[in-house]
């Protein structure tokens, strides 16, 4: 009986290890839940040889794993350590505490005139521009403040946007001079009876600059929250229609129109709150002015490329994007920048690596828009290539890291991938994506690029489950 018992362990454990080394990544996407959906998977050796492959050649829809192409694109040129500057420039003069003139901010495509990088001091540009102009001994300002926005053009979206994303954070407008990317900051309490309507506020200081049609409802506690936010196109008069089980605290961020006419009114008004009166009107314009011979009044320089591009990918921030594909557009150029042609310079770096840019279609930087397409063997490619860049560790260190950080901080835990797998995921209906570097077993860094596509769930996490799978049969095997 126990050579009996002892033969039987034995086959048990030959067959476990046989399915074990019969796993491959076509069995483990077999074994999934979502059959409908289009997979692709290329892995890659430190020096750029695959490994194994998928449907690798099979055009895909990218999501945010476009935005890993964009940012080494804008690394590419800029370098990691340049920096925006935007300018308050003075036309006029200053006789005691009084600036007779106009005030001139000129636009130069800082996304980062906001909290992110900041401490999340949304007013910590504000408060730079407000100490310096009161060091000049200004009081009070007898003319208007002028936003040049000659930057870019005057297309706010990317081609390819869903007019339904408009009201959000994810699809703000795209302007050389924003502030608190372009969104207002919603805070709704449900603290009230049932029945009645939640109570509000919203950053800036509650601004009139936006409307608020509050037709929420309070629900019964045991009631799931059920949203609903719609800005106006071409306005700011934003409904909000969501019902909130008593108890509820909410809180969203959502665009706003017109963002240079934003950036003025809030400054006006943080100006008039600390101790400065304007006394003109708030204009913007798009005629590019001759600031050469005028005086600085106020400067800022934003935190290094290698911080926004951190924020970018980590946060897979859409605006951040945006914003610095536009500002490629206009440096390269020298003409306003537009969108179209920052995306033929992504191309052209493509190009410039030796990439086939007839298999990669962009409608946008960020991978939200329709109409996007790649192939995981030329994001694979990439990400094998930018190790050889000057600027690697800068676009590194912007990859989120399993379990810790951005959005992959509750991905992976309490597996090998923990603080292990660095880089980017990516979302649109239907879409999942993952792509990035890993140490498996080895310790020898393998390299990697998953899509699912076309999936029907309106859930993730079974394709998460799926990449995780994938991941760990790698790290296994290498």
């Amino acid at each position: 009986m126990k050579h009996f018992l002892r033969l039987f362990y034995v086959l048990i454990f030959v067959s476990s290890a046989e399915i074990v080394s019969a796993q491959n990544i076509s069995s483990i996407i077999d074994g999934s839940s979502n059959q409908e959906a289009f997979w692709s998977v290329t892995v890659r050796d430190d020096a750029g040889r695959i490994l194994e492959s998928l449907n690798s050649e099979k055009a895909i829809i990218p999501a945010s794993n476009q935005k890993l192409i964009t940012t080494a694109a804008i690394l590419d040129h800029f370098g990691s350590d340049f920096r925006y500057q935007t300018n308050i420039y003075g036309e006029g003069e200053l006789s005691g505490d009084t600036w007779n003139g106009n005030l001139v901010i000129k636009g130069s495509g800082d996304p980062s005139i906001s909290g992110d990088l900041y401490d999340d001091d949304r007013f910590y540009v504000f408060n730079l521009f407000l100490e310096q102009l009161q060091d000049q001994g200004i009081r009070k300002i007898e003319g208007n403040l002028i936003a040049d926005v000659s930057l870019f053009d005057e297309q706010v979206y990317p081609k390819g946007w869903d007019w339904y994303d408009f009201s959000f954070y994810y699809g703000v407008q795209i302007s050389p001079l924003s502030f608190n990317n372009n969104a207002v900051d919603l805070e709704v309490f449900a603290d009230g009876e049932i029945g009645e309507k939640p109570r509000i506020t919203w950053f800036p200081d509650s601004t009139d600059y936006v409307e608020f049609i509050n037709e929420q409802v309070i629900t019964n506690p045991n009631i799931d929250y059920d949203e609903y936010y719609r800005r106006e196109l071409g306005g700011n008069r934003i409904v909000l229609g969501s019902t909130l089980p008593q108890g509820y605290y909410e809180d969203e961020s959502l665009s706003i129109d017109n963002p240079p006419m934003f950036f003025l009114d809030s400054f006006k008004k943080f100006l008039h709150k600390n101790g400065i009166e304007l006394d003109g009107f708030l204009v913007v314009s798009d005629k590019k002015r001759e600031v050469s011979s005028l005086k600085v009044l106020a400067t800022h320089s934003s935190k290094p490329l290698s911080e926004l591009v951190k924020w970018t990918n980590k946060e897979s921030d859409n605006f951040y994007t945006e914003m610095m594909t536009k500002t490629l557009s206009a440096d390269v150029s020298g003409q306003p920048g537009t969108f179209d042609h920052g995306i033929e310079e992504v191309r052209n770096f493509l190009f410039g690596m030796g990439v086939d840019t007839a298999f990669v279609q962009m409608n946008d930087g960020s991978g939200m828009a329709g109409g996007n397409f790649n192939k995981t063997s030329i994001i694979s490619n990439v990400l094998a290539k930018f190790q050889d860049h000057s600027d690697f560790d800068a676009y590194f260190n912007s990859m989120s890291v399993a379990g810790i950080d951005g959005t992959l901080q509750h991905r992976m835990k309490g597996t090998p991938l923990y603080n292990n797998f660095k880089g980017k995921s990516g979302f649109v209906t239907g879409v999942r994506t993952l792509s990035g570097y890993f140490e498996p077993k080895s310790g020898n860094r393998i390299i990697v690029s998953i899509a699912a596509n076309n999936y029907i769930s309106e859930k993730v996490r079974p394709i998460d489950a799926v990449h995780e799978q994938i991941l760990m049969y790698l790290y296994n095997k290498y």
